[in-house]
């Protein structure tokens, strides 16, 4: 009797220790979608949205042959798209999100809309965050994204 008591206290206490390190693994990633979801709640806002990535980021955005290096640089990118996108907005679709310690990769599509001539217009397109923690706040420090192809014909 002594020996399955044991057992079911040695059971439950590697279930409870597998359960831990398992929502402890889910944290972070919970973490780094709310950082990219933060990125599409201000893309229009160049200020909040260059507030999300570090001092020394490098964007490689989807509407420009240049790539930018460091946050002024990046803000007027998305000035620059503000204003020549009027209500200019994301939908994110599938992410997968990687993470290593202190550093993530969110990897995904999403969808750019905006009003031209009164007629909403998209453009679906893949991206790559790559974010790194700093204190309580995961800053994005490197983002490509580009034009989803076509498919071969």
């Amino acid at each position: 009797m002594r020996t399955s008591r044991r057992v079911v206290i040695a059971t439950l206490t590697v279930a409870t220790v597998l359960s831990r390190t398992s929502n402890a693994m889910a944290e972070p990633k919970a973490d780094v979608a709310a950082a990219t979801a933060a990125w599409t709640h201000a893309i229009a806002d160049p200020d909040k949205v260059s507030s999300l990535y570090s001092d020394d980021a490098v964007l490689w955005g989807t509407l420009s042959p240049t790539i930018r290096s460091g946050r002024t640089a990046v803000r007027d990118y998305f000035a620059g798209a503000a204003k020549a996108l009027p209500d200019f907005k994301v939908a994110l679709g599938d992410q997968q999100i990687r993470v290593y310690g202190n550093a993530a990769v969110n990897s995904g599509f999403y969808t750019f809309s905006w009003v031209k001539d009164g007629e909403t217009k998209t453009l679906p397109a893949r991206y790559s965050f790559t974010y790194v923690k700093d204190g309580d706040r995961w800053l994005i420090v490197d983002h490509h994204s580009s034009p989803m192809p076509s498919p071969p014909k």
